[in-house]
């Protein structure tokens, strides 16, 4: 069963928190969070990615930019620019994109549970972004940033939230990089506090969606602090760590997509041969082309969209993993076909995001940058938790969740 707490989140002033709310750090590189902050010393950039207060060219990973993000955080705190809630409490965190609006609970999710997987993730983490993340929570001794999980929808905090969510919110705005609009309740009183704690005692698992190197830091700085206290309790702050929970039913997963740099010597036509092995090809003009359905995909080259649809008897749809159309669309079209195996290091293949729609795979292709693009059917909440509770784990670039949460909207304290 999922253990969470409440707890006193650190949060902006209501006059402010435009000002200091962010990106998530993993979201864009240093020179466009030197851009976005600049002429605003209230930034969460100064201490998410406190490089953009050094030369550029300074390595995110020196141990100056690490010293300063705990400079600029204590700083943060002394110019009230954050400051400290005085009870404990859960938060409620909405985001409406396109229309849809997701409801979230921000809530001190427990290190055990993640460590003896109560906590489900379905992708790897690489040891230098654990480490990175590791080293940021230690010197802050906080989560400044929130992971985002998902969890069967449950009644009981649905009607919850709906309740609280009639009120005023403390922080309501809407974001000029994403243009979706972000806000913020707090939940304090007792009865709904020990009404949330008890719902997620019933949640079965909670699912990682996004921020798995996040969690993984978090979870093993907590295990580290354990381990290094002598008097430890497992009541201490430093056991849990920042999440807001979505009700899976109200997420939404966008086609991750790829673009490649050649077509391994083959002309179109070629090319095109080729796929008709394993699909039936479809030219469909110059105009754009979505998928329509799972095993479908889009190509675009010279100019052209086609569909490819995936032919009878080459997937096993009982196979979680196989029968995902990134798993489909790596076994027969980049590595069968153009030698592509390692979608993590292989420079010809890169990765656009579903919600810069596909006239980013055409400019991409367009340019002369790529020779090609591929458009995927998005990948279903079900089928993330499906893998996740199969102990799989999912290929690269598979999933991609939007709206990305903001950061600074609330931190968590380790002490």
């Amino acid at each position: 069963m999922a253990k969470v707490k409440p707890f006193k989140g650190l949060r902006p002033p209501v006059e402010l928190v435009e000002e200091v709310e962010s990106r998530p750090y993993d979201v864009l590189d240093s020179e466009e969070a030197r851009q976005e902050a600049a002429g605003n010393e209230k930034s969460l950039y100064h201490i998410i990615k406190p490089e953009i207060d050094f030369p550029e060219g300074t390595a995110e990973t020196d141990e100056r930019v690490y010293r300063r993000a705990a400079e600029n955080f204590a700083m943060f705190q002394e110019k009230g620019w954050l400051v400290q809630d005085e009870k404990d409490m859960y938060y409620i965190y909405a985001q409406t994109m396109n229309g849809k609006t997701q409801y979230g609970l921000v809530v001190a999710a427990s290190v055990d549970d993640y460590l003896t997987g109560v906590i489900k993730k379905h992708e790897l983490t690489r040891k230098d972004k654990e480490e990175d993340r590791m080293r940021h929570v230690r010197v802050n001794n906080a989560n400044l940033e929130p992971v985002f999980f998902a969890y069967p929808d449950n009644a009981v905090i649905d009607s919850l939230v709906s309740r609280i969510t009639k009120q005023q919110p403390v922080y309501d705005f809407v974001a000029p990089i994403d243009g979706f609009r972000h806000q913020f309740w707090l939940v304090g009183d007792e009865s709904d506090i020990n009404t949330i704690t008890d719902a997620f005692d019933d949640i079965t698992y909670l699912y990682i969606a996004d921020g798995h190197h996040r969690s993984a830091a978090a979870a093993l700085v907590g295990a580290e602090k354990a381990r290094n206290n002598p008097n430890h309790r497992g009541d201490e702050e430093y056991n849990y760590f920042m999440a807001v929970c979505f009700p899976a039913s109200q997420l939404t997963v966008l086609d991750y997509n790829r673009v490649v740099r050649d077509l391994a010597g083959l002309t179109d036509d070629e090319f095109l041969d080729k796929l008709g092995k394993n699909f039936v090809v479809a030219d469909r003009g110059e105009v754009e082309y979505h998928p329509a359905q799972a095993h479908e995909f889009s190509l675009y080259m010279s100019g052209r969209w086609y569909s490819l649809l995936l032919k009878p008897g080459l997937c096993d749809e009982t196979d979680p993993i196989g029968s995902l159309d990134v798993s489909i669309s790596s076994r027969l079209i980049l590595d069968e076909i153009l030698g592509i195996t390692d979608l993590r290091r292989d420079k010809r293949i890169d990765f656009v995001g579903g919600l810069r729609g596909l006239g980013e795979l055409k400019r991409r292709v367009d340019s002369g940058e790529m020779r090609m693009a591929l458009a995927l059917y998005p990948v279903s909440m079900r089928q993330i938790m499906n893998i996740a509770d199969s102990g799989a784990i999912m290929p690269p670039k598979a999933t991609w969740f939007e709206p990305k949460l903001r950061s600074g909207l609330v931190v968590h304290k380790l002490t």
